[in-house]
């Protein structure tokens, strides 16, 4: 007589399933993969089970228009007639024949199939398990994952490299061929970890723990994770290193320093708290327009650098539109890190590429003018305000400040390149040549070209 465990079915493994469970949200949705993969949900995977739904999750969110090519050439049904939970459960096993040459293609064929049954898709469990088996068996895994960056074509660059067409191509109107297939492939690969020490000497209680680091490429305050995961590390509890990329640090310090700022998209404090370390003795405003980001955000604030305890003078976390700011007062120092497209940032999210309309960048424009302009009203005689985005869009950045400016002629454009050179001879840049860091009088960094996310900054003075 055979036991329970002989007649139950095969079960899926905890990395797939949350695999699975997660590209389903970003789907339906439209949430964050990276969110999700450090939500509360999954924190009970084990490290490795948690690795291999990392890369699964944003490996199928990198890839996703050359799987669904893949997955095109070897089904009889069109792929918008698919439900979603059967194109997700193949794009995985896909992804795992192609991309992954650890992986038997018998676990990644038949836990595909498992997860269309543990989705209530029983009866396309024969369908998937045809589509996988005529892949595995055509198709070498070579083939499967090969992909060039060499085409010089808009059309080849986006199939390639897994693009959207219309972003590259209007990325080639504005930055050329060559620097655009370097964004492509950038986009592409897993981006280093970068970290801001808060104090000098936090680096060594990291290597301590046994983590690699390196210098930054842009600033000296910042490293490079060569092994290890740092949210792992005293450090990273205690709040004396912070996770942000190179790029966002270096507008937080184009900011300065002032006896009065104000940061009006605040949240999630990356670059609020970067501020804040550097400006000992300062009032300091932070808003978002939501209060339970409000709310981590004064959360994460409290943890303040301990050698600076006690010399704020005034630290205020409010939750308000940006559109619309409640301070009486003016401030010597403004930051509008604009909520934005984002499209600089897609090695880190992925799925921003597949859900992004041109019609999207219209409606982004009116908020952010109207951000802009109303940060503009909060900015003392002489004082500055840095407007920031992570986007590589020009409608988001040279066009919002062109716009914000014919709305209020008391302004004029500060060319980066003087703060910059600053913090270069501060010993805070150490990246060897400032122009290389701008367009024009903007600070533009574009991935790829530059060793971290694409940001675009603008200096404006109230004169």
């Amino acid at each position: 007589m055979k036991s329970k465990t002989q007649h139950s079915r095969p079960s899926v493994s905890p990395a797939r399933a949350a695999a699975f469970d997660i590209l389903l949200r970003v789907e339906r949705d439209a949430s964050y993969a990276s969110e999700l993969l450090h939500s509360r949900a999954h924190n009970r995977l084990t490290l490795v089970d948690h690795s291999l739904a990392t890369e699964l999750v944003m490996g199928v969110l990198r890839w996703r228009s050359l799987l669904d090519s893949r997955i095109a050439e070897s089904s009889a049904q069109p792929l918008p007639r698919l439900d979603l939970e059967i194109l997700i459960a193949l794009r995985l096993a896909v992804y795992q024949l192609g991309w992954l040459s650890r992986i038997p293609a018998r676990a990644a064929i038949n836990e595909s199939v498992e997860l269309v049954k543990r989705a209530g898709k029983r009866s396309a469990a024969s369908f998937v398990n045809a589509v996988l088996r005529k892949l595995a068996a055509d198709v070498s895994s070579h083939q499967l994952s090969q992909s060039t960056f060499s085409a010089s074509s808009a059309e080849g660059l986006a199939a390639s490299s897994a693009h959207p067409l219309w972003l590259v191509e209007r990325w080639i109107r504005s930055y050329g061929v060559d620097p655009v297939r370097r964004i492509c492939e950038y986009d592409q690969l897993v981006p280093a970890t970068a970290i801001r020490l808060r104090r000098p000497e936090v680096e060594g209680q990291l290597e301590a723990e046994g983590f690699e680091l390196a210098s930054g490429h842009l600033l000296s305050s910042a490293r490079r994770v060569l092994r290890g995961d740092i949210t792992k590390s005293a450090a990273f509890r205690a709040g004396l290193c912070a996770i942000q990329d190179e790029a966002s640090q270096l507008v937080a310090a184009l900011v300065g320093t002032g006896a009065s700022i104000l940061d009006c998209c605040a949240a999630p404090g990356g670059k609020t708290a970067a501020i804040v370390d550097r400006n000992a003795g300062a009032d300091i405003a932070a808003v978002d327009l939501h209060p339970h980001r409000a709310r981590l955000l004064q959360k994460l604030l409290s943890t303040r650098n301990p050698a600076m305890d006690g010399q704020i003078r005034h630290l205020q976390v409010i939750a308000a539109d940006a559109r619309n700011l409640p301070f009486a007062t003016k401030f010597d120092r403004v930051l509008a890190d604009v909520p934005c497209s984002g499209t600089g940032t897609l090695a880190r999210n992925p799925e921003i590429k597949w859900r992004l309309t041109p019609e999207d960048l219209a409606d982004l424009q009116v908020r952010q003018v109207a951000i802009l302009c109303s940060a503009m009203t909060q900015v003392k005689k002489g004082g500055r305000l840095i407007y920031s985005t992570c986007s590589l869009e020009k409608e988001e950045n040279e066009d919002v400040i062109g716009l914000s400016l014919a709305k209020d002629s008391s302004f004029r454009v500060i060319d980066c390149r003087t703060q910059l050179e600053h913090l270069k001879r501060e010993g805070e840049l150490v990246w060897p040549d400032p122009s290389l860091l701008t367009c024009g009088p903007y600070l533009r960094t574009l991935p790829g070209v530059h060793p971290c996310d694409g940001f675009f900054a603008a200096i404006l003075e109230n004169i």
